[in-house]
């Protein structure tokens, strides 16, 4: 009868031993012993809340752990800001084809300056084009004046995508007798802005063709350009 008492009272005592490796309790105190009520809290969320929960160590428990969770302004923080205004001034190198068989290099500037709207991937946009040279021992310029709608695509890295169609006049000289100077011209192509360490200024590479009508003859005349973009 002894042996039998003493036997139950072993199994009782190690199976309450067993229940309670099974089933850890938290510190009643967890702000007074941080590194206690860390692992503890920790153990209990993956064996009893959550399996295979992994959480943080910090000191002061729960409500240490709620302040310092990112909320929604985090995120636009690492936005890169959006502005209204881009003013652009470079280099511009136009190949003319003036004349049947006849094809005129010229250097010059290249001036633009866009709005875009509210949600900024559309605006409009001005620009000028001036280029110089000399044909026939006898100096030479071409110039495009337009403007039109302009859209943009933010990219990775701070680049900027970007498109444009522009119509306007396009000028080339010498004059030549009973051909006027002038005529309906247009712009189209695009390019990439690469943002700057300051995040107002930007690289611009762009490549365009300009379409004429000059001396009764249609010109289609290749232009590449590079400058410096400031943001406003």
């Amino acid at each position: 009868m002894k042996c039998a008492i003493s036997l139950s009272a072993f199994v009782l005592l190690f199976a309450f031993g067993t229940r309670a490796q099974d089933s850890p309790q938290l510190p009643s105190s967890p702000v007074s012993d941080t590194g206690a009520s860390a692992a503890a809290l920790k153990t209990f969320a993956s064996v009893t809340l959550i399996p295979g929960a992994v959480l943080p160590d910090w000191p002061g428990g729960m409500a240490a752990a709620s302040s310092s969770s990112p909320g929604p302004q985090g995120a636009v923080q690492g936005v890169r800001p959006t502005y209204s205004f881009q003013a652009y001034g470079g280099y511009t190198f136009v190949r003319v084809y003036a004349f049947p068989g006849r094809e005129v290099n010229r250097n010059g500037f290249d001036l633009s300056l866009s709005h875009f709207f509210k949600k900024g991937l559309f605006g409009v946009e001005g620009a000028i084009t001036g280029a110089f040279g000399s044909i026939g021992g006898e100096t030479s310029d071409f110039a495009f004046f337009g403007g039109g709608p302009r859209v943009r695509f933010s990219g990775p890295r701070g680049l900027e995508l970007w498109a444009h169609g522009l119509a306007g006049d396009a000028h080339f000289g010498p004059r030549i007798q009973a051909f006027t100077q002038d005529a309906v011209a247009y712009e189209v192509g695009g390019g990439v802005d690469i943002t700057a360490h300051f995040q107002r200024f930007a690289y611009r590479v762009e490549a365009d063709m300009i379409g004429s009508r000059l001396y009764n003859t249609a010109q289609y005349s290749p232009k590449v350009s590079a400058g410096i973009v400031y943001k406003f």
